[in-house]
């Protein structure tokens, strides 16, 4: 399969064609772990305020769920580590997702013809929906490359998946290695901050976990922007 792809950082985001917006570390490697435990639904939101606006007073019962500067936010029911999930917590309950790279990504492409939140926990299956879809041309969404960050972790994910998507089958393990030495990937190390467990950073590393893709679109139920509705797209 020929495949024309790109890579934009986040201030390059924008709803054209298809997109798949990569964040490993942590907002798709969360939100992959958090549909395993038993979240119903996912709402991908840009700002906190509206992140609490629709978890309190539009979807009562939601958790909310995010972080800025990585720290998990004031008033928020959860931050963004994919190790602190509880299933039982989890267990039927609509997330609001707010974070500083990934979520904003979402938000800044909603209305393209097709969106893709993708870690490496999916990035197997995010490549055989660009194969079985017969998309030719993708543009990847580095949204670890903003915030001073030099995002080598998601442009490695990216790189893997558009590889997989042109049929070709390398070895995962040269872009896994650039995860932790990346700007990122180097706050979840032993001496890292509080809310940077290297548990994280071996979630986001367990390359193909999962069989679903993530899909998002829009929320039918909430009016308004910055709000986007991540779906998983199973296969078969």
């Amino acid at each position: 399969m020929s495949l024309q792809w790109r890579a934009v950082d986040l201030d390059g985001a924008r709803p054209d064609g298809v997109v798949v917006v990569i964040d490993v570390l942590r907002a798709f490697t969360f939100e992959a772990w958090a549909f395993e435990r038993g979240a119903a639904r996912i709402l991908a939101v840009d700002e906190p305020e509206r992140a609490l606006h629709v978890a309190r007073t539009l979807l009562p019962g939601s958790l909310a769920a995010g972080e800025r500067g990585g720290r998990p936010l004031d008033g928020f029911d959860l931050g963004n580590s994919p190790l602190s999930l509880d299933a039982h917590a989890l267990a039927g309950r609509t997330i609001v997702h707010r974070t500083s790279a990934g979520t904003q990504g979402l938000a800044r492409t909603a209305g393209a013809q097709l969106v893709l939140a993708a870690s490496f926990v999916t990035a197997g299956a995010t490549a055989r929906l660009l194969r079985e879809r017969g998309v030719d041309d993708v543009t990847f969404v580095v949204t670890g490359d903003s915030l001073g960050r030099d995002g080598d972790e998601d442009l490695a994910c990216a790189e893997l998946i558009a590889a997989r998507a042109m049929g070709e089958d390398p070895d995962p393990a040269p872009f896994l290695a650039r995860v932790a030495p990346s700007d990122a990937g180097r706050l979840f190390g032993p001496d890292g901050p509080d809310w940077a467990p290297p548990g994280d950073l071996a979630l986001a590393c367990e390359v193909d976990r999962f069989d679903f893709a993530l899909i998002a679109g829009p929320a039918d139920d909430i009016d308004g922007p910055g709000v986007v509705e991540v779906q998983r797209h199973r296969f078969g």
